[in-house]
């Protein structure tokens, strides 16, 4: 986690509400009168509300675990968003690691063994469980409820430590679902049918009390939190969320897919070692506490796939209960590598497929890193202008600010940051005339006589070269525009 967290440090659009939300309370607190007027003058979400509220129950947590860093003179404030990110990352890790010891139980150590490698290996969930994506705040509870669900399915059903693990998988499901990501709701429906159905699990004493307690917990969380930064009472942001893009559809304005998109394209790609769910999977599933992990997930994935705008993200939290059945089948091939050639060559081909994942892995993730122009371009910017020029004036267009950009790159305390996003702004000359430097996707759109002193490129896909065209290769393109108004003295050639 920690490496790719290193490799690519910015983060993308998808981020920045949980990401400006943690610094501006990193940075300014919290106010306790005069609240309407501090936050519209401080607070990045009352400039930019975005389409629906989402919560600061997220942020509000990343910010309090980091407050203790915030005056070590060490810390820049780009280290700082590194450390919210690496708070995050470690509960990710840490609810991964508990799936861990539930495998060593369900299935045997040298089957945990197998789960880490599987999971380290993949790239979509080492790769975001440090992104503040409110699908990453809710994969810890999925995952912690996961590790408590497993336990219960290859254990004792009517013991009192599984009553206490069935009870607390049922609060951390409701209360992310609540909180973060309505879509969980749907896997605590298919979680809560299985217990009914194949543990005999009683409605009335324990179904409901759990669903009661977690809904209750979860609301008066959302509600409490979210109406104060909001300024709004009543206000439950994850109900307004699936209204706006369930219930009026305005979802699928971001693209629809087939049926088969998770099953056929996304699984896949998440759990990338086709060993997996090629050989794995299906190997363990003659195991019935296989069957128990797996089958509420894919009830899950089947009743999610009808909403026609599907993302790997939503189903996310399904990928380590498919990885750790996949670590059951292989400890099963592992342990018995020593008793027939077949065994022999499928331990083998374990083996590998691991390695090549790895391979895999770091090259997608060499490449992602090159997704992120805006938040080199922030960077080379405090690079070019000596730390002695103050009211500096900068304007950070739409891109920049969508691949790189956050709050917490603002580090000269004396230049005014600009992310105007206004049409009419943004063609009228005078608003242009304010500024110093400007980072642009296109120059042409930028009014006024601009001097370029940077160019950022960024991936733009992969070409063939050589001879025969055997040999790909990493095809860069101009992304981000440092541009000029005035001459200034600048502390290295950028040209």
């Amino acid at each position: 986690m920690l490496l790719h967290l290193f490799v690519s440090p910015y983060t993308k659009v998808e981020e920045s509400f949980n990401m400006q939300a943690t610094h501006d309370i990193m940075t300014y607190g919290v106010p306790w009168r005069d609240v309407s007027a501090f936050f519209e003058a401080k607070y990045d979400h009352m400039t930019f509300p975005g389409s629906v509220p989402r919560t600061f129950v997220g942020p509000l947590v990343l910010a309090g675990s980091s407050m203790p860093f915030r005056f070590l003179k060490s810390f820049s404030k780009p280290d700082l968003q590194l450390l919210v990110r690496t708070i995050l990352g470690a509960c990710n890790v840490a609810a991964i690691y508990n799936v861990k010891y539930a495998v060593d139980t369900a299935y045997g150590r040298i089957a945990g063994i197998w789960y880490v490698l599987l999971q380290a290996s993949q790239f979509h969930v080492m790769y975001y469980a440090s992104r503040t994506l409110p699908n990453m705040f809710a994969f810890s509870m999925t995952t912690f409820a996961l590790s408590a669900l497993i336990l219960v399915k290859s254990m004792a059903a009517k013991s009192k430590r599984s009553v206490r693990r069935r009870r607390l998988a049922l609060h951390l499901l409701t209360i992310a679902g609540i909180v973060f990501r309505s879509e969980i709701a749907i896997l605590l429906a298919m979680e809560t049918i299985y217990l009914l159905v194949r543990q005999r699990v009683s409605l009335t004493n324990e179904i409901i009390p759990a669903g009661l307690a977690g809904a209750a917990i979860g609301l008066a969380t959302t509600v409490s939190v979210d109406s104060f930064f909001w300024q709004q009472f009543p206000i439950w942001p994850e109900w307004t969320g699936f209204y706006y893009n369930t219930i009026l559809g305005k979802s699928s304005d971001w693209g629809t897919s087939p049926f088969h998109h998770y099953f056929l394209n996304a699984l896949p790609r998440l759990l990338l070692n086709p060993m997996t769910y090629l050989v794995c999977i299906p190997l363990a599933t003659v195991v019935q506490t296989s069957q128990d992990i797996l089958l509420p997930q894919l009830a899950f994935i089947v009743l999610y796939s009808f909403l026609p705008h599907k993302e790997w993200r939503f189903i996310i939290y399904s990928i380590p209960a498919f990885t750790a059945v996949a670590a059951g089948g292989a400890g099963w091939i592992w342990t018995r590598r020593t008793k027939s050639v077949l065994y022999q060559v499928m331990s083998l081909a374990l083996v590998a497929s691991v390695l090549g994942s790895f391979i895999i892995s770091m090259g997608i993730l060499y490449i992602s890193s090159l997704n992120y122009p805006g938040g080199q371009a922030i960077h080379s910017l405090h690079q070019l202008v000596p730390t002695n020029e103050t009211l500096v004036r900068v304007y950070m267009d739409n891109l920049a600010c969508q691949t790189g950009v956050t709050r917490f790159h603002e580090v000269r305390s004396s230049w005014i940051y600009d992310k105007t996003v206004d049409d009419k702004k943004l063609l009228d000359p005078v608003f242009w005339q304010r500024f110093d430097f400007v980072l642009a996707e296109s120059p042409a759109g930028v009014i006024g006589s601009w001097e370029s002193v940077a160019i950022i490129e960024g991936y733009d896909g992969v070409s063939q070269r050589g001879s025969s065209g055997a040999w790909p290769s990493i095809r860069m393109a101009p992304k981000i525009h440092i541009l000029r108004k005035q001459a200034l003295p600048l502390s290295m050639d950028h040209t």
